[in-house]
């Protein structure tokens, strides 16, 4: 039997040196080992668009339900229900389902005030400033400001929460990747107790009462109300699934515009390229660009085995700059018409991919609308490091206003 063929290359999500720009390995994944096997972690790792793609729709294959992050699903933590990320069918499909109701369109419209509403609270203060972080003053507030309004959490204790998620994800060093256990979870969702105590005795037009009340179809037809357990799982899934990556596209957006003055002045002089440059901007940089899969049975790829029991990253972040699909992929171009996979693909898509594209769009607005030129101080920049998620922890715009 073949396997991934050993080249003098190496790539390893843990190490915080690649995971700065981990681009110029991911072309030689493409081209010298489109299947690459770690040896010191133990996974294997697809990078090109048409093998990313082709996981990614095949969950019998490339299971989600030992997680889909690498940390998770190496610790060998047990799963809690209802985390939907890290589901399989037939349950996956009725949570999604489910879910589903939460990103609905009169959902979605009836957040967007609330949201400019934030934009305009966060940012007005800061007019008059030369310098501001872009992420502590605005991109970490805004999108747990959003799942808050969807979920009914007071605005002086989503800060907190957002926190929470932090201390989940942020890795040290590579050896933190193994230190998920049962307990992380515990902690992650005990934090939403009292928030769904509350929301028994007083109902209102939020998540956590609709999940309160909802019912699920079990796979043999029957239907049932949530367990406890479940509905705060559902809580914290919501809570956490669109805060950190939201957070990473805003920073992305600034870096991305900064670095290309003259496409930030067409998207000044034309307000309906904001949208390109919101995907242009998930295809360049792609806030989440590891997935993490469990191989359930033998697969072959390059006339290579990846025996089942194995690890596999599927690196949509490699396949979004794949020369095989995209023309001059690592030019960033707010006109180009071309689609990317940073929500993912198939059944696992990203629920909240409406939600994060209306965030993008509005926090560019508001942005451009006060301050149409600015650029990044990178003396004061940090990154944020985790096994799953790239971005900025820290990031200085020097702004000049309108």
């Amino acid at each position: 039997m073949a396997e991934a063929r050993a080249v003098d290359l190496y790539y390893d999500p843990y190490d915080f040196e690649i995971d700065a720009n981990p681009y110029p390995v991911w072309r030689r994944l493409r081209d010298d080992a489109p299947l690459y096997h770690n040896r010191k972690h133990g996974f294997y790792a697809l990078s090109r668009y048409d093998d990313v793609a082709a996981a990614l729709v095949d969950w019998e294959t490339f299971r989600s339900g030992r997680g889909t992050v690498a940390d998770v699903i190496f610790s060998g933590a047990q799963i809690p229900p209802g985390i939907i990320l890290w589901e399989d069918p037939p349950i996956h499909d009725a949570h999604r389902k489910l879910l589903a109701k939460v990103f609905s369109p009169r959902r979605m419209l009836g957040i967007e005030s609330q949201v400019r509403d934030f934009c305009a609270r966060a940012l007005d203060p800061l007019i008059g400033a030369t310098e501001f972080d872009v992420i502590a003053d605005f991109g970490a507030l805004m999108p747990m400001r959003t799942i808050g309004y969807l979920l009914g959490i007071p605005e002086a204790d989503q800060a907190a929460i957002r926190d929470n998620t932090d201390e989940v994800l942020t890795l040290e060093n590579a050896d933190a990747a193994r230190q998920f256990d049962a307990g992380t979870f515990e902690r992650s969702i005990e934090v939403f107790t009292e928030y769904i105590d509350w929301r028994a005795e007083h109902p209102s037009d939020d998540l956590m009462t609709e999940l309160l009340n909802a019912e699920v179809e079990e796979p043999d037809g029957t239907r049932r109300r949530l367990t406890r357990t479940e509905v705060l799982t559902y809580t914290s899934t919501v809570a956490g699934a669109g805060n950190e990556t939201t957070t990473r596209l805003i920073g992305f957006m600034a870096q991305s515009l900064a670095e290309h003055p003259d496409q930030r002045a067409q998207i000044v002089a034309d307000p309906t390229l904001i949208p390109r440059a919101v995907e242009e901007t998930l295809r360049f940089e792609a806030p989440s660009p590891v997935q993490a899969r469990y191989v359930a049975r033998d697969v072959r790829f390059h006339d290579q085995l990846v025996p089942e029991g194995s690890v596999v990253l599927i690196l949509n972040g490699s396949a979004n700059r794949d020369e095989r699909r995209f023309a001059e992929p690592d030019r960033f171009d707010i006109h180009r018409e071309a689609s990317h996979l940073s929500f993912g693909y198939g059944l696992h898509f990203c629920l909240g991919a409406a939600l994060a594209r209306l965030e993008g769009r509005i926090a560019l607005e508001e942005l451009l609308r006060r301050w149409p030129e600015w650029d990044i101080d990178y003396s004061g920049a940090a990154r944020a490091h985790t096994a799953s998620v790239r971005g900025w922890s820290r990031l200085p715009m020097i702004v000049r206003p309108a």
